[in-house]
């Protein structure tokens, strides 16, 4: 078999193959390795003329082995895979040369034992016993051969482990007939049954019969209690069938326990409906009872701090606004009155609260909470309230509770709710929020020695104390002591659908399963989850081990949609969720193990994290590859000394010497999602006053934004074009030695079926990679072509060999990103956790007509500070798209630091302004979080899925005005923000309209010489415009310095990106703020064209750029009457390089 020879490599990844083949570096060097595409197959790998061939052998009906060929080429069968290779090792039998020098099988070193777990107290070990067995061991008889005696060596020890078992555990309860079959089991009858194994039985007959023997009494005890049960039933419900026969022809033991568990659940279910409903109870999950919260806060009225009590009553869905606590109601909003809540970033305690008044006019109020936790309760209230009382049928926003856990193989004290709660130390919930329950519940937990059924009925009972609704077990899934819990409110339980499970062993050989993983995969609506606990080898040296834990539960674990066959669960799912024990240490010496507590103590965590063996890795891109954690803030979860925080014990005496266990964060969360989708991380951290084991439970909070069942809500009659998606010049950079042929597979929900192109052209790139152009367009036809569907939706890309169909990179590109016009696009190529290419091409989508709806996530926003507006002004100049561009390279910026998820979502492809780089360009290339101090060169790559974004609009592209672009397409307005310096931007004439301005005293000459010190970049201006009607020359709009807003990001760090387009009523820009582009002649906007207008897109409200609704008539005043707008700073330097040799307009005053 292949397993035995030493040029099988198993379940390699192709990458790893290609590695050992250019290491052999001789022409002729082979290896085989298990098929990534058939399972049963192998996967022939040959090294010719530093290129690496790939041949399928691929097994018949009658399981004999054959190497896939062309067509016309005859076909030889072979019944071991030894004789295949020994054919093929002879010249001209058709590979492209004849295997000569296998490459050998690096056999994993024998892995050493696992930490021993801390002792326990147990009964002192029994002596030695001479038991009887089948084949007993003598001094004085020969064995015929090792084999035999290694066989009787291994079942003697097998008996006397279970012996020893035994005896550590409390058998006082038992029977004393019951004690002595398990004991004569476990003495003579298990090595019968390994004997029965042996000879090819696998059914273990006497451990059936023991089991028989045990349960003996059960069937007569059963068949005695149903009939009172049964008639409890009817008692209950008249309408219930007769019920179960009491015959002795029932069925089996098995038929009546399960029998008898539904008949107690359904007397259980029945006996509380009729006692709520005689009460007036309905149980608490359908309204749920959230108290009045009042929150103290400033607010500034004429330059005097005043305070005032804001009490957010969710189950009126009132904010109710008083003087005094005690005070009378001073006034109050209704929920749908509460327009907006945004942000300050430079004030982490300030809200903006945006309400609608009674003529129909927006207000807007600044109030300052006693702290940024406070201030977050009372958004959270406000989101639960809103979903509370609003008329949509499905949600578009769910709570996440995710906790991990490794108990210690102890039990867990009486109370846990600090940990539901989010209670303790690092990034934590306010007391405010305390009685908002989670839309789900996701709990892992390691080295747990507690009963499936025990260690729910503790976490139903938890979160029922908690938040007085019973909440509904989904799945439990358990691998020896590792297990995972997913628990979901009651109005959640028809939405969840498609639920997994699934456990990859990883212990000692791969084979035991005291380490490894366990994962839950389901579809909430329209949105695909999936959750990962997993306990990864211990050991501060085991760093490496790890990483193999790592990539073989991403290969294995088998969760989630099987048509998505050629991508592991990092693209099977919106979003994926890894939790666990991952054993990651500190990795500095034994003897900084009193500096490393001290540091702790100081809570200098930061000092510590450089040193962190996860962060390290990640960086390196070793594991976790575009996964996201969020910042920790808490001190390290391992190793505490039991029923205790006051002190880690890093020490362990053992046979071999002193043991290591430096404090480290052992147990993490972390996530990654699909592009352009919400997901926030609202809490991080671990509990206080938990201390049964030697780990703190962590806990992680999530807003995670969710699609429904889509049904369209536009005229049934409308018979518009089918929707259609074009990719087009795509071109894919493999890390590969392969000679193959590559064609590309689209797999997408949003498709009926998945999508072939053509077979690309390969090209020669640089060593060691391949260049992959496809210039035949591909056309997918989605099932649905409503915006509201397809633009939430995403395309999953695999690039596949011809000859062997195995994926050699995936990657995922979302459809919004080409919401507006044609857009080019980059996202990298990932196979089996590993970075193996970049993805390069243009999309075109095209869909129905339809406007949006608004999402809840977009009601609490985030508002970029002034200090980082200015900040967006300062550019350096690079030339480095060639000189005829002259263009100018702007600092890479991430998508978080664009405050509007509404408009941003993925970075430009040249990190620039969209004025200075192709339009309609975009990719993954986002700069990561900051590392921790001390790692030096390694940049963690950030996620594709970097999103405390919303998915409603995105501007990440710029809209191109060509042929592709969408008529009538404006950008929003937005509001009013003037530079930092507090003058007035500088303006310039177009040629095209004439001068408009007044005359305006010219700039000192340093800022002449330095313009880019302080003036900020040109914007894309509006597609069209409103003029008045009495002048003879229609002003040219001028840009705007915009305002941004988002969901929950992190940095502060502003964008150059451009907002969507949205329609909005035009405004007519003042003659006083108006200047001269000195740009060549501009479109003519949409209103000035000949032909019929075409109508504006919609878009949900957006209530931060004006005071009034867009249909009242009332304007702020300019100097000459029409609405004043004000610009943004325009660079000249900008548009000296971008259009050389054009005329320098006049400024204006």
């Amino acid at each position: 078999m292949a397993t035995f020879q030493p040029w099988y490599h198993g379940n390699i990844t192709r990458s790893r193959a290609e590695d050992l083949l250019s290491k052999a570096a001789m022409d002729g060097s082979f290896l085989l390795r298990g098929s990534e595409s058939i399972p049963g197959a192998y996967a022939l790998c040959v090294l010719f003329q530093n290129c690496v061939y790939t041949y399928r052998i691929l097994p018949n009906e009658e399981r004999k082995l054959s190497v896939q060929a062309s067509e016309g080429v005859p076909i030889r069968f072979f019944s071991v895979i030894g004789d295949l290779v020994e054919y093929y090792s002879k010249e001209n039998m058709g590979l492209v040369t004849n295997l000569q020098f296998p490459v050998p099988n690096e056999e994993e070193r024998a892995e050493e034992p696992e930490d021993e777990p801390e002792p326990i107290n147990i009964p002192p070990q029994l002596p030695p016993r001479n038991f009887t067995t089948a084949i007993s061991v003598t001094e004085g008889r020969e064995v015929s051969s090792e084999a035999a005696k290694g066989t009787e060596i291994v079942r003697s020890s097998l008996s006397d482990t279970f012996l020893q078992r035994l005896q550590n555990f409390d058998t006082s309860n038992l029977s004393e007939e019951h004690l002595k079959s398990i004991q004569e089991y476990f003495w003579v009858n298990i090595n019968t049954d390994a004997e029965q194994v042996l000879s090819g039985n696998f059914n273990l007959p006497l451990l059936k019969k023991l089991i028989m023997g045990l349960c003996k009494n059960l069937n007569s005890e059963i068949s005695r209690t149903m009939p009172t049960l049964e008639c409890l039933q009817k008692v209950m419900d008249q309408q219930l069938s007769p019920g179960i026969s009491t015959d002795a022809s029932l069925g089996s033991i098995c038929s009546k326990v399960g029998e008898l568990h539904s008949l107690l659940l359904a007397i259980e279910d029945k006996t509380r409906s009729a006692v709520f409903e005689s009460v007036g109870y309905d149980g608490g999950h359908r309204n749920s009872m959230i108290p009045p919260v009042t929150f103290e806060v400033k607010v500034d009225s004429l330059g005097l701090t005043g305070k005032l009590q804001l009490k957010v009553d969710v189950e009126t869905g009132k904010v109710i606004v008083k003087k005094s606590k005690d005070g009378p109601e001073d006034k109050f909003y209704t929920h749908n009155k509460i327009l907006q809540l945004i942000k300050s970033q430079k004030v982490p305690n300030k809200l903006m609260i945006t309400v609608e008044t009674e003529k129909e006019k927006t207000q807007k109020k600044d109030y300052i909470f006693a702290d940024s936790k406070k201030r977050e309760g009372f958004c959270q209230l406000l989101q639960q309230m809103k979903n509370k009382h609003s008329d949509k049928s499905e949600p578009d926003m769910i709570t996440i509770f995710i906790g991990t856990w490794n108990m210690g193989n102890a039990n867990p004290p009486s109370q846990i709710n600090s940990w539901f709660l989010s209670k303790g130390q690092g990034k934590t919930r306010d007391d405010t929020a305390d009685y908002i329950p989670h839309d789900i519940y996701v709990i892992g937990t390691q080295e747990d020695q507690l009963g499936e059924r025990e260690w729910m009925d503790i976490l139903k009972s938890t979160l029922k104390n908690i938040t007085n609704i019973p909440f509904k077990p989904i799945a439990i899934h358990t691998l020896w002591n590792i297990r995972i819990a997913v628990l979901a409110r009651p109005e959640h339980e028809n939405r969840i659908s498609h639920v997994c499970q699934s456990s990859v062993k990883t212990g000692i050989a791969n084979a035991l399963g005291n380490k490894g993983a366990v994962g839950v995969s389901f579809m909430f609506n329209g949105t695909s989850f999936g959750f990962v606990n997993s306990h990864l080898t211990s050991g501060s040296e085991k760093k490496i081990r790890r990483n193999q834990n790592y990539m073989s539960i991403l290969r294995f674990l088998n969760l989630g949609d099987k048509k998505l066959n050629p991508f592991d669960i990092t693209h099977r799912f919106t979003h994926l969720f890894w939790l666990g024990d991952l054993n990651y240490r500190i990795e500095m010496p034994s003897t900084e193990a009193e500096n490393i507590v001290t540091t702790i103590k100081q809570q200098q965590h930061q000092d510590l994290l450089c040193k962190d063996q996860l962060t390290i890795e990640r960086a390196d891109r070793k594991v976790f590859l575009y996964f996201e954690e969020e910042d920790i803030t808490f001190a390290p979860t391992y190793r505490y000394e039991r029923h205790t925080h006051e002190r880690y014990v890093y020490t362990k005496a053992k046979a071999t010497g002193t043991k290591y266990n430096l404090p480290s964060w052992c147990d993490r969360v972390l996530w990654k999602s699909y592009p352009m989708v919400h997901v926030v991380c609202q809490s991080y951290g671990c509990t206080s006053d938990i201390m049964t084991s030697d780990h703190c439970p962590v806990f992680a909070t999530f807003e995670v934004g969710v699609t429904s069942q889509f049904v369209s809500k536009n005229d049934p009659d409308n018979t518009d074009a089918p929707g259609g998606i074009k990719f087009m010049n795509c071109v894919a950079i493999l890390k590969t030695k392969s000679k193959t042929r590559f064609f590309i597979e689209f797999h997408s929900s949003c498709l009926e079926n998945f999508v072939k192109s053509t077979e690309g052209e390969n090209k020669e790139h640089q060593e060691g990679s391949l260049k992959v152009r496809f210039g035949a367009p591909s056309e997918l036809t989605p099932i649905i072509s409503d915006p509201e569907y397809l633009l939430d939706q995403h395309i999953l890309i695999s690039v596949k060999s011809t000859d062997c169909d195995e994926s050699y990179g995936e990657g995922c590109v979302a459809l919004r990103t080409a919401e507006f016009c044609t857009t080019d696009f980059s996202i990298p190529l990932t196979h089996h956790g590993e970075h193996t290419g970049d993805f390069n091409g243009t999309i075109q989508l095209r869909t129905s007509k339809g406007k949006q709806r608004e999402k809840l996530y977009d009601f609490v926003k985030i508002e970029r500070d002034d200090a980082a507006v200015q900040k967006l002004g300062t550019v350096m100049r690079e030339s480095t798209w060639g000189p005829d561009h002259g263009a100018v390279k702007l600092p890479h910026l991430s998508p978080t630091d664009i405050s509007n998820p509404s408009y941003m979502g993925v970075g430009l492809k040249a990190g620039g302004s969209p004025d200075l780089q192709p339009p309609g360009s975009w990719n993954y290339d986002q700069p990561p979080k900051q590392s921790p101090p001390g790692i030096g060169g390694h940049s963690d790559p950030p996620p594709p899925s970097r999103s405390p974004l919303s998915p409603k609009k995105t501007g990440q592209t710029v809209p191109s005005h060509s042929q592709t672009g969408k008529p009538g397409e404006h950008f929003s307005q937005q509001s009013v923000q003037t530079p930092d310096d507090g003058k007035p931007p500088e303006m310039f004439d177009n040629p095209l309209y004439g001068s408009m301005g007044h005359k305006q005293k010219a700039r000192d000459r340093k800022d002449q010489d330095a313009p880019w010190a302080n003036r900020k970049v040109l914007a894309i201006p509006d597609a069209h415009f409103s003029f008045p009607k009495n002048q003879e020359e229609p002003p040219f709009p001028t840009p705007r310095i915009r305002s941004f807003t988002c969901s929950e990001t992190k940095g502060a760090t502003p964008s150059t990106l451009q907002p969507p387009c949205i329609a909005k009523k035009p405004v007519v820009p003042s003659r006083s703020d108006v200047g001269m582009l000195t740009c060549p002649r501009p479109p003519l906007p949409a209103k000035s064209r000949a032909g019929p207008a075409e109508s504006p897109l919609t878009k949900p409200r957006d209530y931060r750029d004006s005071s009034e609704f867009p249909n009242n008539k009332g304007k702020p005043r300019g100097i000459d009457g029409p609405p004043m707008r004000p610009s943004q700073p325009v660079s000249k330097e900008v548009n000296q390089e971008a259009v050389p040799g054009a005329k320098k307009g006049r400024p204006v005053r």
